[in-house]
């Protein structure tokens, strides 16, 4: 990964470009869901964030950027959440956008782009790392605008995979996202596999979130205490087989196991595996970025809802981790980071002495802080240099087309079996699956 903000600013935005070099024009406007949107419109609005919230303001200011604004009503189009902007499209609607055609979008990028060289130039190197303020400079604006970006290029994956996974062709997109998996966890791999046991951490009276060294987002500040009782977490994610054995003892139809809202969501929306499992006419599968794919029973279990984790977590006799003691031992994690983002028992609140910044970038993450939970970690579709241990990713708990798994938490670190392996259940997977 490069350094500096005029070498980010080409290697980031070049890589929105890269991540849509595989899809066909009638991708581009795909939207399967009202969650997703469709990548043409990723690069829409990431465009629309440096133009209103860097150049724009800027060239009122007075700097010469030689640059034309888009049209008004692109805004309308491209503006994703923020009121104190303006009005918008409606978020369901987005794959409607076939206009402006993505030839158009694509130009409007460029000029974006060379303005925001331009205004680099001129605004000089930076003297330190920008903090978590993008009130603070125009260099803390622009590298929130490149974090804002690597963000939305991983929802870009994520969305297209929800909505390829529609088609019953089941057509692949590229082979790199699940190489870059598989190489997490696969027995010679870059990573290898992570040990089965359990990490014990002693409690009591700790410091967590960002120290203020380097850009993070305001929701991971301000650094403050907390006390944790002693805990464990486990070494490894849980994987497919073991999520198979909870399915084989009923999972989905033990109504004690589930929080209430989640045995409601689960029953109305008929789930009986994780999101992408499909049943083959030889032995189960995965549809993947890849296209359809062997469930291997060792890879760790992936696109699951917070109420999925949690019910398997309580099956399996232990809990989900507090994103506080996620974080206390996020050093000494294997599979903490590059496979998948993993469930907290933590709901997304506000932390001690937070504050919203400033004006409309203010609502970039303080007003979501409400009926969702954390994620913590990163996952094999999060760009290279986006991951930090205080990183804070939230989404509501039914949610599941995220690349979402989950790690074991128990109160007491005493002697017992891995319950992160396949425990002696029974099982669909068939000999050839290992």
């Amino acid at each position: 990964m490069t350094t500096g903000l005029p070498a980010r600013l080409r290697e980031v935005r070049q890589h929105s470009l890269d991540l849509i070099a595989p899809l066909q024009p009638e991708d581009l406007c795909l939207q399967g869901m009202a969650d997703a949107s469709p990548p043409k419109w990723h690069l829409g609005h990431t465009t629309w964030f440096f133009e209103t919230f860097v150049l724009r303001p800027q060239q009122a200011a007075g700097a010469e950027l030689g640059f034309t604004a888009a049209p008004e009503a692109w805004g309308f189009l491209f503006n994703s959440y923020y009121d104190t902007i303006g009005e918008r499209h409606p978020r369901p609607e987005r794959g409607l956008l076939s206009r402006p055609p993505i030839e158009a979008v694509l130009a409007w990028r460029r000029q974006v782009d060379q303005a925001l060289e331009r205004l680099l130039e001129q605004l000089g190197p930076l003297e330190q790392e920008p903090g978590p303020d993008p009130s603070s400079s125009s260099h803390a604006l622009l590298e929130l605008g490149l974090q804002h970006e690597q963000q939305h290029q991983e929802l870009l994956l994520m969305d297209l995979l929800d909505g390829f996974s529609r088609n019953p062709l089941e057509p692949s997109y590229a082979a790199v996202p699940e190489e870059r998996f598989r190489a997490g966890w696969l027995p010679g791999g870059d990573a290898g596999p992570a040990p089965s046991g359990w990490l014990e951490h002693p409690g009591g009276l700790l410091e967590i979130g960002h120290d203020g060294a380097g850009f993070h987002f305001d929701n991971e500040a301000p650094r403050h205490r907390q006390w944790l009782e002693p805990f464990a977490l486990a070494e490894r994610l849980v994987t497919n087989g073991a999520y198979a054995a909870f399915i084989a003892d009923g999972g989905y139809s033990r109504a004690e196991l589930w929080m209430s809202e989640g045995w409601a969501l689960a029953r109305a929306e008929g789930w009986q595996a994780p999101l992408y499992w499909r049943d083959g006419t030889a032995e189960p599968y995965a549809f993947t970025l890849a296209g359809p794919q062997p469930l291997h029973p060792e890879a760790p279990v992936r696109h699951l809802s917070w109420f999925e984790a949690d019910a398997f977590a309580r099956w399996a006799g232990a809990r989900l981790p507090t994103e506080a003691e996620w974080e206390a031992l996020a050093g000494h994690l294997p599979q903490a980071h590059g496979l998948l983002w993993q469930w907290t028992a933590s709901p997304y609140r506000p932390y001690p002495g937070f504050h919203a910044a400033p004006g409309a970038v203010g609502e970039y993450n303080g007003k979501f802080m409400s009926s969702q939970m954390v994620l913590r970690g990163s996952s094999y579709l999060t760009p290279p240099g986006h991951a930090r241990p205080t990183y804070r990713n939230f989404f509501p708990p039914g949610c599941r087309w995220m690349a979402s798994g989950l790690r074991l938490a128990q109160d007491r670190p005493e002697a017992r079996p891995d319950l992160a392996s396949p425990p002696d259940h029974p099982s669909p997977f068939s000999p050839s699956a290992a």
